[in-house]
């Protein structure tokens, strides 16, 4: 077993400031826009909703954006909107963040783990075909670390068998399938806003749909199922409103879509920094021993995460070992992921357990998630690769020796 101090070469390390995996970028056009909501009367409900709505939904190019408070809620949103409820099952991929599955557990359905590709850990259709039963009502594949799944498979999938195709594009923002941009490739699309993503609102979410029926519901559903909101009942001089359903307060603030509008508009120049930090580390990973995931050719992949793979042999220990020796260079790698099934809360509740989704759990104990951020400097992913070297050198002097 190799060991994080054994990996550590003497000396100095890389950096002495850490590097995080992510981080977002904030300007002074972001504070600006900020402020301007903050001096104006609407700071929930108000116009800066609907402006954020339509922009994102252009961006995208789907007839319909609801803006929610969370990734998690977009996915638990466009969930409710389609009618899950209790008994139903919906197929989501091994490796995933927990929320992919946890949103189909809020509206009493049950998560179906199917495993996923080996080269891209994108959730296998032949996989996903031998998960469905007459109890199976959606697929939920995730476009894992930005790449988009194969949707064309998907969709002759759950067409195949009634069911509906939902994308978990919380990582692949500006990401695009066969030319088609993610946010038009599912019936519906949720995407996230956290911090580390491609724009940051502090906390918040879209789904993008073509039906107004589901938008409508979804905007019911995010504001406690009440037919109407303040702003709407202030425009017509009215207080009346009614609940016609259960909902949730998923609501994203004006203040949160001002900061979103303003990341928008630099969304594509962002874009294209993660892909041109992808191709360097790309370019540099051969030297390592580590590999790069596989990227399909007819993809547009977006790189929210850049996740390598430890060479065949590797374990979870190795990993491990590697994981805290980077750290001590000053480069805050990470994990994308544990596979959910895995968790303690799974295999309670579901009865899952290792050796469900093989392909997920064995790429689990090897991969390393890289910094990937667009405010990284060229200085930044020098250091990266020369950390990535050093550290990868002396596991393969230990490894020899």
């Amino acid at each position: 077993m190799t060991s994080a101090k054994e990996l550590t070469a003497q000396g100095e390390s890389v950096r002495g400031a850490p590097l995080p995996y992510g981080r977002q970028s904030i300007d002074d056009d972001d504070i600006a826009a900020v402020v301007e909501v903050l001096r104006s009367d609407w700071l929930t409900t108000g116009p800066k909703v609907a402006e954020f709505e339509h922009a994102f939904a252009a961006f995208v190019g789907a007839r319909e954006a609801v803006a929610v408070s969370s990734g998690t809620a977009a996915l638990h949103t466009a969930l409710a909107a389609l009618g899950i409820r209790p008994g139903d099952e919906v197929i989501v991929p091994a490796m995933t963040f927990a929320a992919t599955a946890n949103a189909v557990l809020l509206q009493g359905g049950t998560p179906v783990f199917a495993d996923v590709a080996p080269d891209t850990l994108l959730l296998d259709p032949d996989a996903a075909a031998k998960k469905i039963t007459p109890r199976t009502r959606a697929i939920l594949p995730v476009d894992y670390a930005g790449q988009p799944c194969d949707y064309a498979a998907l969709r002759s999938l759950a067409d195949a068998h009634g069911l509906a195709l939902v994308a978990d594009a919380c990582h692949s923002l500006g990401a695009a399938d066969r030319g088609r941009k993610v946010g038009t490739l599912a019936r519906l699309t949720a995407f996230s806003f956290h911090p580390v993503k491609h724009i940051a609102t502090g906390e918040g979410g879209m789904v993008t749909t073509d039906e107004p029926q589901l938008a409508a519901a979804m905007r019911r559903f995010r504001n406690h199922g009440i037919d109407t909101d303040h702003r709407q009942r202030a425009a017509r001089g009215t207080w009346y409103y009614e609940v016609v359903e259960l909902g949730y307060n998923y609501r994203l603030s004006d203040i949160h879509c001002a900061l979103g509008l303003s990341q928008l508009r630099k969304l594509p120049g962002w874009i294209e920094r993660r892909r041109a930090i992808a191709r360097r580390y790309d370019a540099a990973l051969p030297q390592t021993g580590c590999a790069p995931l596989g990227v399909r050719s007819d993809t547009f992949h977006s790189y929210h995460l850049y996740v390598v793979r430890l060479a065949e042999g590797g374990t979870r220990s190795d990993r491990d070992a590697m994981f805290a020796a980077l750290r001590a260079e000053g480069i805050g790698v990470n994990v994308h992921y544990s596979p959910v099934h895995l968790h303690p809360f799974y295999r309670q509740r579901l009865g899952t357990g290792p050796g469900m989704c093989p392909v997920a759990e064995a790429a689990a104990d090897r991969i390393l998630s890289l910094p990937m951020f667009p405010g990284m400097s060229d200085q930044d992913v020098s250091d990266v690769v020369r950390a990535v070297r050093k550290v990868t050198a002396a596991h393969l002097r230990i490894a020899a020796s």
